[in-house]
């Protein structure tokens, strides 16, 4: 057997616990005494793989090995040589059962002696694995012919002190913790004990002023526009007589005037009553904070007593109630601005309601007031509508409705257009707000339209087929508008709001409204020429001399523009009827256009000539007389309504 220490691994079950002889726990290095006395390492290698050796199959007896039997020398050679005992009999297996006799003996006495001294025995090897883990302990010698055996604690010492560290910071930790707790129990116990003197304070701070309340004015408190915060009633009373003396009420007037009624003047002095009580009385002094910020304003009869004659007399010759000082209030109203209709402010004025004045004074004066303005108290006539009236309001939205009219008039070659700036000069507001027209206005814009575009009886130029121009007046032809028509159809134009491009509503219409009103076709009788034409699209396509009226016997052809009735055919013409039943005379003729009346062209078979001065001997009644065959060929020219011109 050999002398060096050599390192085995011991083999043993997976976390299996290993003790020495003595009981104490074996770590991973344990130093055994071989039979020859030679120490020997015992190493398990745990981490180290290069160093490791295979574990080998083990025999004997496995409680022994699970006590911590140590191995012999032969034994442990065997293992590391590999070779086996040569039988049980053998002198190496009789000398491995000797010392393990020998060991179990030394262990007996060893538990007997370490029981004795458990206690310091324990305190040592703590202490000694504290300050020097991983230390190699030694046992004592068992016996002095005992080998001796040396385990490594490494392993449980320091699964020990991990576990005693662990019970000590655990024990720390507490105490930590149950300290920390008793700081805050401490710390809430003084919050709540300052929270509880706190809030007593308040409430006795609170309860005080409502005592002090319940016989004093609250904060702020204001009687009859002065302040008597924190005044009890005596001091109330008190100052009402040290000025009631001197009392003076001031009148403020709109135009920034002044006028006053002295104490005086009237006989005013002061009652002392129940009133002040009652007020003091009613008063909330439990929700007392309340009048911090509502500042309390009463408004209430004081105890005065003053001569009523003496102060009807006064207010009678101030300024104020002079009529010549006093002007009438006007009502706000739509007003047209910028191209839209606004509303004009109210004005209130000067004049003033005498039974709201009297009663407002009376009231400044029985409540000590200083001051009474007669704008904010109402004493002056009030308007009946303000800008801010539903009436007034509903007025301008329908006047400006109104705006967005457009009628444009078709007067061919010209316009006239009505939009908002001629239409805003027309729209009213009554005294009720009732949004009107001014039909004087309206009216007058269409008779203007009239006088500009009628041509109906009015003289005018004529420029003649011969390229004469004469002046003819009268007849029944041209442009007349019907006024009473378009006033009703231009109103309600406006009144819904339209937009539109239109004739003006005739009573009498013409050809054109550019040059002459005739146009381009037309027939023209000439009085004095005895001829006529009839001029189509501008050009003469039908010239003829005639017979017209006879002017000596009062039957002369009047001049003027007509238009055509109507043309018949076969027609027999009669004059006056006699009081028999005849007529002046029949006359049978072929073609018949009448244009004035009773007076048309026609033809005259009976007449042997025509033109010249035929016409003041031969002359007819009025008609115009045509050759047979020119009345023809103008009865298929002309129509109804085409002017006939007749001029001398």
């Amino acid at each position: 057997m050999s002398n060096r220490d050599e390192d085995y691994e011991i083999p043993r079950k997976k976390k299996a616990r290993k003790v020495r002889p003595d009981g104490a726990d074996i770590s991973s290095h344990d130093h055994i005494s071989g039979a020859d006395g030679t120490a020997k390492t015992l190493k398990r290698r745990e981490g180290d793989s290069s160093k490791a050796v295979r574990r080998k199959p083990q025999t004997g007896d496995p409680k022994k090995r699970k006590t911590g039997e140590s191995l012999s020398g032969d034994s442990i050679e065997r293992k590391k040589s590999g070779k086996r005992a040569n039988g049980d009999g053998s002198p190496r297996k009789k000398k491995v059962q000797e010392e393990k006799n020998s060991l179990e003996e030394g262990q007996k006495k060893r538990r007997k002696s370490e029981v004795q001294n458990e206690g310091t025995t324990k305190s040592s090897k703590k202490r000694s694995l504290e300050e020097e883990p991983g230390r190699s302990v030694k046992s004592e010698s068992l016996e002095a012919d005992a080998p001796e055996i040396t385990f490594d604690t490494d392993q449980t010492g320091s699964r020990r002190r991990r576990r005693e560290k662990r019970m000590e910071d655990f024990d720390d930790y507490k105490e930590d913790e149950m300290g920390k707790k008793s700081k805050k129990n401490k710390g809430a116990k003084i919050a709540l004990i300052a929270l509880g003197s706190v809030v007593g304070l308040l409430v006795l701070v609170y309860a005080g002023f409502a005592v002090y309340f319940s016989s004093h004015f609250l904060f702020f408190t204001e009687i009859n526009g002065m302040d008597f915060a924190f005044k009890d009633v005596e001091q109330v009373e008190a100052y009402m007589k040290k000025q009631v003396s001197d009392y003076t009420l001031t009148l403020e007037e709109s135009d920034g005037s002044k006028e006053q009624i002295n104490g005086d003047d009237i006989a005013i002095e002061y009652i002392a009553g129940e009133q002040l009580e009652k007020l003091m009385e009613d008063q909330d002094n439990l929700l007392w904070p309340k009048s911090i910020w509502e500042h309390p304003k009463i408004d209430s009869k004081i105890g005065v007593k003053y001569d009523e004659a003496a102060l009807a007399a006064v207010t009678a010759g101030l300024n104020c109630m002079n009529p010549e000082n006093q002007t009438p209030p006007v009502d706000a109203r739509p007003e047209f601005q910028e191209g839209q209709f606004g509303v004009v402010p109210e004005v209130i004025g000067t004049q003033i309601n005498p039974e709201v004045f009297n009663a407002k004074i009376a009231e400044a004066i029985n409540g000590f007031q200083p001051t009474l303005n007669l704008s904010d108290t109402g004493c002056y006539v009030m308007p009946r509508f303000k800008s801010d009236s539903p009436e007034v309001l509903a007025a301008k939205d329908a006047m400006n409705s109104y705006l967005r009219a457009n009628i444009t008039y078709d007067f061919n070659p010209n316009t006239e257009v009505v939009d908002a700036s001629v239409i805003s000069q027309w729209v009213r507001v009554d005294g009720d707000m009732n949004v009107t027209f001014d039909e004087a206005q309206v009216r007058a814009y269409v008779q203007s339209l009239a006088d500009k575009y009628n041509t109906k009886g009015r003289p005018r130029s004529f420029t003649t087929a011969t390229g004469n121009v004469v002046t003819v007046e009268g007849g029944s032809y041209g442009w007349l508008i019907d006024q009473e028509a378009e006033y009703n159809a231009l109103i309600a134009n406006i009144q819904n709001g339209e937009t539109v491009t239109r004739e003006a509503n005739y009573a009498s219409r013409a050809a054109s409204h550019a040059g002459n009103d005739v146009g381009g076709t037309y027939a023209e009788v000439d009085l004095s020429a005895q001829h006529i034409y009839f001029i189509q699209n501008g050009q003469v396509v039908l010239q003829s001399p005639c017979v017209t009226g006879n002017p000596n016997k009062g039957n002369a052809t009047p001049q003027g523009v007509y238009t055509l009735a109507y043309k018949a055919l076969d027609q027999t013409l009669r004059g006056t009827k006699r009081p028999d039943g005849t007529y002046e005379y029949e006359t049978p003729v072929k073609y018949w256009m009448p244009f004035n009346g009773g007076i048309g062209f026609h033809d005259a078979t009976w007449q042997s000539a025509f033109g010249g001065s035929r016409y003041q001997t031969h002359g007819s009644h009025g008609c115009v007389n045509l050759p047979y065959d020119v009345a023809a060929q103008l009865y298929n020219l002309i129509s109804a309504g085409i002017p006939v011109v007749c001029h001398y």
